[in-house]
């Protein structure tokens, strides 16, 4: 419970469990509107996903200065591509967070000035470069945790060279795809972290590639990747040790 009231006491915290209802409300209205009977039902999720979303533009309004902050971080990052990738990724966030607050402003009524559509595909190009570039990031931590794991491997197997039942990854899985598999779970498995980081990237990236109408999908499998997306967010802001390090 004091776990719980800690995770809610946090302004991301309470976006994550927000983010996870209004996702899971996106899916399960595409599963249930072909089903006759369920109209009311229908409706009632779309208002429910309708008041959630407007609900997280208010603790969104100050992302601009978190996003502003994660930047003067990642600059002082010791690995080039790490902090290139991310100063940029971040950069994106900060002019996402900024077209954000400029839409918001216009659904509230402060404003009528402002093309909605203009300013919506602007957010979503800035958001696909930031993850983009932060899925980058994450080949290229994926490429030395695999390097890694080759290498302590390579020296367990030079150390029990004497054993008949020692083999390679290359003995076990014959095939150059299953043995890039294997060695690909093993290296995602030793690190949580990078996992959670790259399942939630790879979820996010679904929304603007279908506003951008790069690749299109549909509501079930965007609601799908936006709740497993919020589980993996709500995971590293409950246990911040499972959060990706920047090195």
């Amino acid at each position: 419970m004091d776990a719980f009231t800690r995770f809610t006491n946090q302004t991301q915290g309470r976006d994550r469990l927000f983010r996870a209802t209004q996702y899971t409300c996106m899916l399960l209205r595409y599963l249930l509107e072909p089903k006759a009977g369920k109209e009311k039902v229908v409706m009632k999720l779309k208002k429910l996903e309708s008041s959630v979303s407007t609900g997280r533009k208010w603790f969104r309004l100050g992302n601009v200065v978190h996003a502003i902050q994660a930047t003067e971080q990642s600059i002082h990052a010791t690995d080039l591509v790490p902090r290139l990738c991310l100063t940029l990724a971040n950069l994106n966030r900060v002019i996402y967070f900024i077209c954000d607050t400029i839409l918001w402003v216009r659904s509230v009524g402060l404003t009528s000035g402002i093309n909605k559509e203009k300013w919506r595909t602007r957010a979503a190009h800035h958001y696909y470069y930031s993850l983009l570039l932060s899925l980058v990031r994450d080949l290229y931590e994926i490429s030395l945790q695999m390097k890694r794991v080759t290498r302590d491997r390579a020296k367990k197997e030079k150390s029990a060279s004497q054993d008949p039942l020692g083999c390679s990854v290359a003995d076990e899985e014959t095939e150059w795809l299953q043995s890039f598999l294997l060695l690909l779970f093993r290296s995602l498995k030793q690190h949580p972290p990078l996992l959670l980081d790259t399942v939630k990237n790879l979820c996010d990236i679904l929304n603007p590639l279908d506003q951008l109408g790069i690749y299109k999908s549909n509501p079930g499998i965007i609601g799908l990747g936006g709740l497993v997306s919020s589980i993996a967010g709500m995971i590293t802001v409950a246990y911040p040790q499972m959060k990706l390090k920047t090195r």
